[in-house]
């Protein structure tokens, strides 16, 4: 299947047709929070974004960013060529519980060593997930969990049809 033609990015913004892949994972200096039933379940700047064609970044926290007892390990999990194999979580926040709703990966891949003791949320799943104050729009797509802020340019992977690219 033919490649999308890229959007037009200008000064200050990024096209994920310009991300690489293999990903790359890069620190970022910004501030994430991630709300649930109301309740502010992470509040942090210690993050991580992985950065793979086609998609928005994912944004990654440590584990220990989240409020106690709000992750509680979930059944199944999924493999990645390049970062290993993901363990699921299962997401507590304000008396709400969002099953399968996070994962990290506890024994990375080499190169991927950074997101070790990681946790990434869908924020499909999320009451709230914002970047420095911006609230995020999930990916699109059941599968994936970039978090598109408005710096980021498409088209995304993950509509209908983007199976293909």
């Amino acid at each position: 299947m033919k490649h999308p033609n890229p959007e037009p990015i200008s000064a200050g913004e990024e096209s994920v047709w310009d991300y690489p892949r293999p990903p790359r994972v890069e620190h970022v200096d910004r501030r994430v929070r991630i709300t649930l039933g109301g309740e502010v379940i992470v509040d942090t700047t210690d993050v991580v974004r992985v950065l793979e064609t086609s998609h928005p970044p994912v944004y990654y926290v440590p584990a220990s960013a989240f409020v106690a007892g709000a992750l509680t390990p979930g059944p199944g999990g999924s493999a990645c060529e390049f970062k290993g194999t993901a363990h699921y979580f299962d997401v507590h926040g304000g008396g709400e519980t969002r099953p399968h709703a996070a994962w990290g990966y506890p024994t990375p891949l080499p190169g991927y060593e950074a997101l070790r003791d990681r946790v990434a949320v869908y924020p499909a799943m999320m009451d709230r997930c914002t970047v420095d104050g911006v609230e995020v729009t999930p990916q699109p797509g059941q599968f994936y969990g970039g978090w598109i802020t408005p710096e980021i340019r498409g088209p995304f992977k993950g509509s209908p049809g983007t199976m293909g690219w």
